[in-house]
């Protein structure tokens, strides 16, 4: 009888190539900035925390790898561009961003505050607008770059209590299409990773009762885990995804078919 080989890791050569990864002090920026220096990458963390940054690049370190800990405030302009010129002095050159900041306020609509709507908004996407302007003038004039921005099921499918966040994700979506088409002659590609439901913090909170009606209706009978959408953005920021730009690869268990 035929056994089942066993799995191998996804890898990829990004010998010398610098990443700055936005969110990286948890959840799934942690995952997809230690996937990427496991490949070589030089990895810019970027949050506002510095603590949990720290543990971020320790960890890259320990293995081995590259990385350097950028705090900034990504809605702000101001710090986001001084975070990207800090990174051009540094290294010289981005080959590879992925936009991955982003919170949640869920609640519904009829008790929504305002700072609720705005801080999302602002958080998600707004902030994938600030890094991608800063950083695609010097992918432009490179003639090389990687764009990933980590959306969301909730923006293709919309997700009730989340109107805020389904929107900045659903934004996000266009925002990267649109992109993709004014990038592609400079050979720089622009996709998304849109991610279902992800072993977090941000889905623990939803408690066993509601996690156990959300695995109902993955067909894959599980959650994906932060592991596996690093994957996702590693194949999409390797060479061999030099022909994929503009598209949204969805991680989700087939939950949206």
């Amino acid at each position: 009888m035929m056994t089942q080989p066993a799995a191998r890791p996804l890898t990829a050569d990004l010998t010398d190539q610098v990443a700055m990864v936005t969110g990286a002090s948890r959840g799934l920026g942690r995952a997809i900035a230690i996937e990427l220096a496991r490949n070589g990458a030089r990895v810019a963390c970027v949050a506002r925390d510095m603590g949990k940054l720290a543990e971020t690049v320790e960890a890259i370190r320990q293995e081995g790898g590259t990385a350097e800990a950028q705090t900034c405030d990504v809605k702000d302009r101001s710090s986001v561009e001084g975070a990207v010129d800090q990174v051009i002095e540094r290294e010289d050159r981005v080959d590879i961003l992925v936009n991955n900041a982003g919170i949640n306020r869920d609640t519904l609509l009829p008790g929504m505050r305002d700072e609720d709507w705005d801080e999302v908004l602002a958080t998600n996407l707004t902030s994938t607008f600030l890094f991608c302007r800063a950083v695609s003038r010097h992918m432009m004039r490179a003639r090389y770059g990687r764009i990933v921005n980590i959306a969301s099921v909730s923006g293709m499918i919309g997700t009730a209590g989340q109107t805020n966040y389904a929107a900045s994700k659903a934004g996000q979506i266009g925002f990267t299409r649109s992109l993709s088409q004014e990038l592609a002659g400079r050979k720089v590609t622009v996709n998304a990773v849109a991610a279902g439901y992800i072993e977090s913090a941000m889905t623990e909170a939803l408690g066993e009762l509601v996690l156990g009606e959300v695995r109902k209706r993955i067909p894959a009978k599980r959650l994906g885990t932060a592991e596996e959408v690093a994957a996702a953005v590693l194949y999409l920021v390797s060479p061999a995804a030099a022909y994929v730009t503009g598209q949204v690869l969805v991680v989700d268990g087939g939950m949206t078919g």
